[in-house]
């Protein structure tokens, strides 16, 4: 066992919220020994990380900036084991993700106060620190964002025509909710509009947590990264935390050296691995359910059973449809076209502009159901709606929108035909079901969680996926670029039913909704549970609420029963990987893991005395 020098704090884990945590604390105070240990690799420079429309690269079976983890098969997905990637590479999912600028509701951050007793947590004190990280290209006075932060959110380099088919449908078929130009402004919902991105205007460059919070202090020789290094567990004196075991990452090298380093931490060690990553660690270091801990051979030092519980996501499905050949896509270039490749890489050089400044997402709305929707909806959905969505008018029912390509289940391009596609979608924003990560081994670092996803599991959710299949399949059909849907990933109903039909053309806007019978819908919640799909935004496994609640850690993010030891988040693709969250948000993780971030430098500051 080797051991590096000592650190003033060690974070394990590199992600999105390490690695901003890190980089706000070595910027305020640059003689700090910071030491982070991430297993995944380097970002700088590197194209597939920094030009935004290389996202769906991180997604192929051989990459090697993700890990996928593998639940357990599920009756309630069909007998599928559902896969979530999450990234392994420094910034997390911030430098892999879909770079979807997307916002909480400010009731989701209220209720982890008010709900969850966490004092300093609610939206009057996140708001703040939510403008202080992000430059805002947008609308301009917005009071909710934020002009001189580093992280740069813009509409993209361009605004496709499927991007303006969906918003002149919307418009038109469903005038009551009408438009807004701020659909990221946390306090209102169920209005349509255009979707920002975190993309800088200027340059077109994805805006990442490493590039501007890491990488711009290389001058620090205080401030270290190691990358390939996976933390193992955190060592104790009694019950004070006070450094790291870690292995070499065997991803990059299936045959690499588990020689079992240490490292050392004087003031505090930060667990900042994520909604799969800080559970087992803090496992194998002897918190959590002192059963658990046992089967596996792990002397128990804490019993907090909240660890690993608690795991939330969003679940999505997409309508993959055929568009018209004047459709704006990236098809061409997920595809590995060398033509569009080439060409859009040289417009993205030249003026930081075109469809690789994009990542395919132009528009948007959180929907609330109204009266007949809500009755369309159905008795397994009242009874959440009653207790969770009705005294909160800012919290969406599902998320809608347009894609222009063709991605989510189904989208290998590799073996569909050649063409261009686009695809409408939605995930539920509020999931009741909870899943769960667990250690699977206390001595392999690199052994697989054991994971159950809990997709599905409770028919509020199917409803809630019913309903948005129903909404994104009635705006697909009448938008102009439409020639139909992509057969084999349509619902099989049955010939003679209306559900049945296989427009090829638009239907006109004012034509009348299709008409599902029981069997039909029945067709659909089939269909949900063989095609759901993660959104890669778990969360929720170091629960930050009070011990007797399933709690992992309290408001200054301390772990119950230990001393000198902090769960923070990190972020790991498209939209996000958190864990300390003890409820979820409407919305991809990214910013939700920024704000955790910069709410824990403030609290290490303080509580280490350094001038921030």
């Amino acid at each position: 066992m080797s051991t590096l020098d000592e650190f003033d704090i060690i974070f394990a884990g590199g992600g999105t919220s390490g690695c901003l945590i890190a980089g706000r604390l070595a910027a305020a105070d640059p003689s700090l020994r910071i030491l982070i240990l991430e297993a995944g690799e380097h970002t700088k420079d590197i194209s597939s990380h920094t030009q935004p429309a290389r996202y769906l690269s991180h997604l192929a079976p051989t990459s090697t900036t993700l890990a996928f983890h593998v639940a357990k098969p599920s009756e309630h997905l069909a007998g599928r084991p559902l896969i979530v990637p999450v990234a392994r590479c420094l910034g997390g999912g911030s430098s892999v993700n879909f770079a979807m600028y997307t916002r909480a509701a400010a009731s989701d951050y209220d209720d982890w106060e008010t709900v969850y007793g966490n004092s300093g947590w609610g939206s009057k004190d996140l708001i703040p620190l939510l403008r202080k990280t992000e430059t805002y290209q947008g609308k301009p006075d917005a009071p909710t964002h934020g002009y001189s932060g580093p992280l740069k959110v813009s509409f993209g380099g361009a605004f496709t025509n499927v991007g303006k088919a969906f918003l002149d449908v919307a418009q038109k078929y469903d005038p009551a909710r009408g438009m807004t130009d701020d659909i990221n402004g946390l306090f209102s919902c169920n209005q349509y509009g255009r979707w920002e991105k975190w993309i800088d205007a200027e340059t077109g460059v994805r805006s990442d947590v490493p590039h501007h919070f890491i990488y711009n202090q290389s001058h620090n020789q205080n401030l270290k990264v190691l990358t390939g290094a996976r933390v193992k567990k955190v060592i104790f004196d009694a019950t004070r935390a006070v450094g790291v075991e870690y292995v070499a990452d065997k991803v990059l090298n299936p045959n690499a050296d588990q020689t079992v380093r240490t490292a050392r931490a004087t003031r505090l060690i930060v667990v900042s691995a994520g909604a799969f990553g800080s559970p087992i660690i803090l496992e194998r270091s002897g918190i959590g359910a002192s059963h658990i801990l046992r089967a596996h051979g792990v002397h128990p030092l804490v019993d907090l059973p909240g660890v690993g519980q608690n795991y939330q996501d969003h679940n999505s499905v997409f309508i993959p449809c055929l568009a018209a050949e004047e459709a704006e896509t990236l098809d061409a270039f997920w595809r590995g076209d060398k033509e569009e490749e080439e060409r859009l890489v040289a417009q993205w050089k030249s003026d930081g502009t075109g469809l690789l400044a994009h990542n395919g997402l132009d528009a948007g709305i959180k929907f609330r159901p109204n009266a007949e929707e809500l009755k369309e909806l159905g008795p397994d959905f009242a009874s959440r709606w009653e207790t969770y969505f009705k005294n909160a008018p800012d919290k969406p029912v599902i998320w809608c929108g347009p894609s222009s390509g063709l991605f989510g289940a189904g989208a290998d391009l590799s073996v569909v035909p050649p063409r261009k596609y686009f695809g409408v979608g939605s995930y539920t924003e509020y999931p009741l079901a909870r899943g769960q990560v667990h250690i699977s081994s206390a001595e392999d670092a690199n052994a697989p969680p054991d994971f159950s996803s809990g997709f599905l599991s409770e028919p509020a959710d199917v409803a809630v996926l019913r309903w948005g299949y129903k909404k994104s399949r009635e705006i697909a059909r009448r938008m102009n670029l439409y020639r139909g849907e992509y057969a084999p990933r349509r619902p099989k109903f049955a010939v003679g039913n209306d559900a049945h039909r296989q427009d090829e053309v638009p239907v006109d806007v004012g034509a009348p909704d299709i008409v599902y019978t029981e069997d039909d819908d029945a067709v659909i919640d089939a269909h949900s549970r063989e095609n759901v799909q993660t959104t890669w935004h778990s969360l929720g496994t170091c629960a930050m609420k009070p011990r007797n609640e399933m709690g992992v850690v309290d408001e200054r993010l301390n772990v119950y029963g230990v001393q000198g030891l902090k769960v923070a988040v990190s972020l790991t693709i498209t939209s996000v990987d958190i864990s300390i969250p003890p409820s979820n948000v409407a919305a991809n993780t990214y910013s939700t893991a920024l704000v955790i971030g910069e709410k824990a430098a403030v609290i290490i500051a303080q509580e280490l005395g350094i001038p921030y």
